[in-house]
């Protein structure tokens, strides 16, 4: 039987617009590295690749130019961006901000029914670590992503953070296997989704501190891996 977070995913993917649907499932392929750092393609490619026509495919490609995942080069096609460790640390520097804000904001004000998201996601990132399913993973942490832009109910914050989670979480992606741990990113998450279910803000900002920290030295172990 599938779980609430399973189930919610596919009755909004029903729902989704075709633009929609196309970004998600590039912005999938980019962070999973399905479509890799560098890679040349086209519209008329992820069109067949994906099912869905053209146009929404183009202003797909537009979304994710704006969020650095691609770059869009006039009659030459689209490449994948690159990936730069300095730019994630200095990412990650307004992102603490920005975040911790939106924690206690979406601990204030998130109704009954995003409350009960927010558990699920974190039983779903417990479920990830018990199946060692790192898509999984990724999937739990875009949909809290959203939630807690959707519950901190900030168009502001949730412009600037569109412009951030889909580079952080292809960094981690790529990294993970050599300098992260799937059960503590898991469990920082979850300490996160809890606390704003939970409907307690200090205890939310505190997590998402405690979550910034975590990915703050993940970077930084990678940076001193790598040179």
């Amino acid at each position: 039987m599938p779980d609430a977070t399973q189930t919610h995913r596919a009755a909004a993917e029903a729902e989704e617009p075709l633009t929609e649907r196309a970004y998600r499932a590039l912005e999938e392929a980019i962070v999973t590295l399905a479509l890799e750092p560098g890679e040349v393609v086209s519209e008329a490619q992820l069109s067949n690749r994906l099912g869905i026509g053209r146009t929404p495919i183009r202003e797909a490609l537009q979304r994710l130019a704006r969020e650095r995942l691609v770059r869009i080069l006039p009659r030459r096609g689209i490449v994948v961006a690159a990936v730069e460790v300095r730019e994630q640390l200095r990412l990650l520097e307004v992102r603490r901000e920005i975040e911790r804000m939106c924690a206690s904001a979406a601990a204030r004000r998130a109704d009954a029914a995003q409350r009960a998201r927010f558990r699920a996601i974190a039983e779903g990132m417990d479920q990830a670590v018990a199946t060692n399913d790192e898509t999984g993973f990724l999937r739990q942490d875009r949909a809290l992503n959203l939630l807690v832009l959707e519950a901190a109910r900030n168009e502001f914050a949730a412009a600037a953070m569109a412009l951030m989670h889909g580079l952080s979480r292809r960094f981690w992606f790529i990294h993970w296997r050599r300098s992260a741990d799937l059960p503590q990113a898991a469990a920082v998450h979850a300490d996160l989704a809890r606390a704003i279910a939970a409907g307690q803000p200090e205890a939310a900002a505190a997590a998402s501190d405690r979550l910034l920290d975590y990915i703050e030295a993940f970077t930084r172990a990678t940076l001193d891996r790598d040179g």
